[in-house]
Order: C-alpha cells, then structure tokens, then sequence
C-alpha cells in the first residue's frame, strides 16, 4: 500500500508540474501579468501589471538552498551597478511562502535590501512563465527552474535558464551584468 501511495504522489506531482506549467518563455513573451503574487503579507496578493521599465526576474528553486543562497548575494551586491544600467528593481522570486521568503531576506541582507523577494506560493506564476519544473525527489513539490529574465514594459528582452537548476553559471550576478 506505502508504494501505491508513494507512486500516486508522484504522479500527482509530475501531473501538477505539467498542468501548472505553460509553454517555457523565451525572448519576446509576456510576462503573466494578473498572476497574484506576495511579498510581505500572506494575505495580500499583487500582480505585476502597469509593470513599466526595465526589470529583472530572478527565479530560485528554493529559498535557503544552498545554491540559491550563493546566487541572491551578487544581486545584492550589484544591485547598484545594475540601477546604474537602467535596471530599475529586481524581483527574486521563488515557489515558497510569504514567511519564508521574509526570513530568507532577512538572513542574507540584514541591513535591508531594495530587492524584491516574492513568494509565488502556489507556482501560478512560474508555472504561467513555463519555468516550474519537478523538483518534489529533493524539495518535495514543483519549483522553480533557475532563470534570469530581464523584462522591458511586460516583455522579455533577454532570458539565461540553467540546463541544471543545481548549478549557478549563466543567472550569476556578474554574468546578468554584462548582457543588462
């Protein structure tokens, strides 16, 4: 009964990924503008429509793993250098709630950041972008695959995606930098 229950459940989770998830973006998409996201209160959603300017999305797999916790602190830290090239916020979202998120912040800029760190808890938006992909072997559940996309008014201009959401190589910080 136990592998019944546990290939139903991962089932259901390859099936959640493939009904969540949309054709993935590429240069030229729109970005999903009615999607409700959160940032500070679990009770209060947003989207991003009237978005305008120059914007980053910075898709994690996860809040406090390890490679997501080396990627975010170069954004952090170039977060001058990037407003100096036109970019004017950078969004790092990830498949997490509102609560973790918050407390991800936290840790990694304790002093305070201008960084936006939302929590797409239910993966609507990174599913709508295409870009969840089955991570429930080491995470537990759908998530986030690792991409950079820089968006000009609602549409994608430029777009890095790791091949392994593991490894940190095209959505370093300094990487981003010299294609922004």
């Amino acid at each position: 009964m136990a592998s019944f229950l546990s290939s139903a459940t991962k089932t259901a989770h390859h099936l959640a990924t493939s009904l969540l998830s949309a054709a993935e973006a590429k240069v030229g998409s729109i970005i999903p503008l009615k999607v409700p996201i959160k940032e500070t209160d679990p009770e209060k959603t947003f989207t991003l429509e009237g978005i305008t300017g120059k914007n980053l999305i910075v898709g994690v797999p996860g809040a406090f793993t390890g490679t997501c916790s080396a990627q975010v602190p170069g954004y952090i830290k170039a977060y001058e250098q990037f407003k100096q090239r036109g970019v004017d916020n950078i969004y790092v979202v990830a498949v997490n709630d509102v609560f973790v998120m918050k407390a991800w912040k936290e840790q990694l800029a304790p002093e305070g950041t201008p960084i936006h760190f939302i929590a797409d808890d239910q993966g609507a938006f990174t599913g709508a972008l295409g870009m969840l992909f089955d991570a429930s072997a080491l995470l537990g559940a759908p998530r986030s695959k690792r991409f950079v996309a820089l968006v000009e008014g609602d549409t994608i201009t430029y777009l890095a995606v790791e091949s392994n959401p593991g490894e940190l190589s095209v959505t370093a910080a300094e990487k981003v930098l010299a294609w922004v």
